[in-house]
């Protein structure tokens, strides 16, 4: 809504029914968004159905679409914003707290015109740290179950338990204005490096040596308690802080079901984030706050309707459980949407082998293909 010159203006007639698919293309921020006096019925998430929805508030994470029916049921003499507004998930941490807005006006039928020049009436938006909000719309989402739809594979082939956080990394050749160490991410302490002379994929098909190593951790290199704030004031905490780079890959054979529990830790800041799996959609199993565990959280997993996506907020100060089918041959990047981590490092990829037959088998690049 912000990219415009001026303001965007949704015309609806009364009494019909909109589908609103909203994305969120914003590089650093998840977003509340409203629309004053009406209401919303989710029915679809990051193009999977869900079961409708009720809710007056969306939470969208960048990376994350929504599929959202509105009537067009307010007064028509009046016009109402749109409004869309950062969801600060990290307390501590500067944000964007600019509020974007479009507005939504009734078309005139007959005699029922608009005279007022009373200004569009404003939602009332969460507050920017309201993670209780976010957290209730993140997880009442269910898949709507249809003949044909996908179900959840019962056995699991490929367990991973994954820390993801914030760290420091050394500073790199070059970077004079580096005080000793800059800022990094990871997924379980390895911060991903981006290769520079060939594309992964590229590395796998023609199986080129010295571009990635297929040792991505199953779990973290130490067990702590992760949610914990005070390990950041912990002075044992030190060397989880610290990231080592690495590209590393999960290498699985085709077919293969893989269950990732993906937890957050508190080290330099607590947040949520958007992790984004290329070339699969998954089912979310369950989430929630403070440390997984596995002898009790196993309890809450939703293996009959979970909601299924490619993107996944994971809780602040918390934990998701996702699963999905290793089915489509190749190199597939999993990160975390914010713009910011994912330069630093917050990232893997999984190597997915070739299967049986010339369906399930990478196909060779282009002949045009370009050469880095």
């Amino acid at each position: 809504m912000c990219s415009y010159k001026q303001t965007y203006k949704l015309e609806v007639v009364q009494g019909e029914t909109y589908m609103l698919r909203i994305i969120n293309a914003a590089l650093n921020n998840q977003l509340f968004f409203k629309v004053a006096n009406h209401s919303f019925t989710v029915v679809a998430v990051d193009a999977s159905y869900t079961m409708p929805y009720k809710t007056d508030v969306i939470v969208i994470a960048p990376g994350q679409t929504v599929d959202a029916l509105m009537v067009a049921d307010a007064s028509p003499s009046a016009s109402y914003y749109m409004a869309a507004r950062a969801y600060a998930s990290a307390v501590n941490l500067a944000f964007d707290s600019t509020t974007t807005t479009g507005i939504v006006q009734y078309k005139p039928v007959g005699t029922n015109r608009s005279t007022t020049a009373d200004p569009p009436v404003m939602p009332s938006l969460p507050d920017f740290f309201d993670t209780p909000t976010a957290y209730r719309f993140y997880t009442n989402l269910t898949a709507l179950i249809k003949p044909g739809s996908p179900k959840v594979p019962l056995d699991v082939d490929e367990r991973m338990f994954v820390t993801i956080g914030l760290g420091f990394a050394p500073c790199g050749a070059g970077q004079t204005a580096c005080m000793g160490q800059a800022l990094s991410a990871s997924m379980n302490n390895v911060s991903f490096a981006f290769p520079t002379r060939v594309s992964l994929l590229e590395a796998q098909f023609k199986g080129t040596k010295g571009i990635y190593t297929s040792d991505f951790p199953n779990m973290p290199p130490l067990v702590f308690d992760y949610t914990n704030q005070s390990m950041n004031t912990d002075p044992a905490a030190g060397s989880l802080s610290v990231t080592p780079k690495g590209t590393k890959v999960k290498k699985v054979k085709y077919g293969a079901v893989v269950e990732m529990v993906l937890q957050n830790t508190a080290l330099l800041a607590i947040e949520s984030h958007p992790m984004h799996l290329h070339g699969f959609d998954f089912f979310v199993l369950a989430q929630g706050f403070g440390n997984y565990n596995a002898s009790t959280d196993v309890k809450s997993y939703n293996l009959v309707n979970p909601q299924v996506r490619n993107t996944i907020a994971v809780p602040t100060g918390g934990w998701s459980v996702i699963r999905f089918k290793a089915n489509n041959p190749g190199m597939w990047f999993m990160h975390c949407h914010l713009d910011v981590h994912l330069t630093w490092g917050m990232a893997m990829a999984f190597e997915v082998e070739n299967g049986p037959d010339a369906a399930s088998t990478l196909p060779p690049p282009p002949p045009d293909f370009p050469t880095c």
